[in-house]
């Protein structure tokens, strides 16, 4: 074989080998369970600040009937998208809804995923607010722990006025991103359309 043609050879073996260790990298950046850019430290303390307290406010919650005891009721039926996945069964506090302000402590509405067995699996939180009561005391948009709200404009399929909400999917691993509406790994298949 010529030196020449063997150079070649190499040359092209190292093109496709970076190739390939870019594409995995890239890869790995897109499976990470922050949203957007990579965080840093202080931002990555805020967020995990955040589903610790949303897994300590409602662990107590497993059992769908505390939930109930608390104030929270089944509305909206199983929530369930397109293409993107579901938001599942909201159980909402409308005591916490109709206040006006947001308190990580006190999650608006509890997220449920409903189960083949007839039971419900606990898999995070909602945070909501009217945008009307909020705008009106607030320069600012919402925000937890450094986490943005996403904002619903009226019309909508909630029959709500506009609206800002945040989910937390602090029990259930979204592969999508831990604070994004839908979760692309739940399903509302097992709903039967009664209050379970």
């Amino acid at each position: 074989m010529k030196s020449g043609t063997i150079v070649k050879n190499v040359v092209f073996s190292l093109i496709g080998a970076l190739a390939l260790v870019s594409v995995s990298l890239l890869a790995q950046g897109d499976h990470e369970h922050d949203n957007g850019p990579r965080q840093n430290a202080s931002q990555k303390q805020q967020y995990n600040a955040l589903v610790k307290t949303v897994r300590e406010v409602t662990e107590k919650y497993k059992n769908v009937a505390a939930a109930e005891n608390d104030g929270y009721a089944l509305a909206f039926g199983c929530v369930t998208g397109d293409a993107s996945g579901a938001m599942g069964m909201h159980y909402v506090n409308m005591a916490n809804v109709l206040d006006g302000e947001l308190d990580a402590n006190k999650p608006e509405i509890i997220l449920y995923e409903p189960l083949p067995n007839g039971k419900l699996r606990l898999v995070g939180a909602d945070y909501l607010v009217f945008a009307d009561a909020w705008d009106a005391k607030h320069s600012e948009k919402p925000e937890l722990n450094g986490q943005l709200f996403h904002y619903f404009s009226a019309p909508n399929r909630f029959g709500l006025p506009n609206f800002y909400t945040l989910h937390v999917w602090a029990w259930k691993d979204n592969p999508t991103g831990t604070f994004t509406n839908w979760h692309s790994n739940l399903s509302c298949d097992s709903f039967s359309g009664d209050k379970e």
